[in-house]
């Protein structure tokens, strides 16, 4: 599921700096996959919940892959919501992406991939240094707010320019979240493996 959650973000920041609408659909496309996989985890969470009753860090484990299952699902949603905003952006004229995007969707891939080896090694320092990384997305996220939102009130753009610059706002909020939910991620990591419930927001 992570594996598969990591291709799709790489799959929809490709297809949006390619403005290609069959890879953007793609996307859209095996996300139900990755429902599938969700719903197939917490059956079996819930199951060996049922029939085995585990206690203390057996059930404390338990809950742990619970919780990172659903926020990988949500990462998967973003990335379709990013699809989707690729899918408008195809239709408006073409102009150069900023780079902020580049580097959100390349901390936000970074992320991804380093919480997941966290996840497997079990690794509590790990996945607080993944997690610390999120202020670094949460800068570029309010320069790229603050210049869209800028250059849609100067008057000056028509409503495709507006239309594109709220799309790009839509894309960089969810490149954003995505980097929320791998501190959340982190989080269940330590509770895992401590038992302990932190903010590493």
């Amino acid at each position: 599921m992570g594996t598969l959650v990591e291709s799709q973000i790489e799959a929809a920041l490709d297809a949006l700096r390619r403005r290609d609408g069959g890879e953007a659909e793609n996307v859209r496309t095996q996300d139900q996959y990755l429902n599938e996989l969700f719903r197939t985890i917490r059956e079996q969470v819930f199951m060996v919940i049922s029939t085995q009753q585990p206690v203390a860090r057996d059930l404390r484990y338990l809950m742990g892959l619970q919780y990172i299952a659903t926020e990988l699902e949500r990462m998967g949603d973003y990335a379709v919501r990013i699809a989707r905003m690729t899918s408008t952006l195809v239709a408006l004229p073409d102009k150069p992406l900023r780079a902020e995007f580049g580097l959100m969707g390349e901390l936000a891939i970074g992320q991804v991939h380093d919480i997941l080896e966290a996840i497997i090694d079990q690794n509590v320092p790990r996945a607080r240094e993944v997690a610390s990384r999120d202020n670094e997305v949460d800068r570029l996220w309010h320069r790229v707010f603050e210049d869209l939102v800028k250059e849609i009130g100067n008057g000056q753009t028509d409503a495709d320019g507006a239309l594109r610059a709220v799309t790009l706002l839509l894309v960089a909020h969810n490149l954003e979240r995505i980097s929320d939910r791998v501190t959340n991620v982190a989080e269940d990591i330590v509770f895992l493996e401590t038992g302990q419930v932190v903010e590493l927001g």
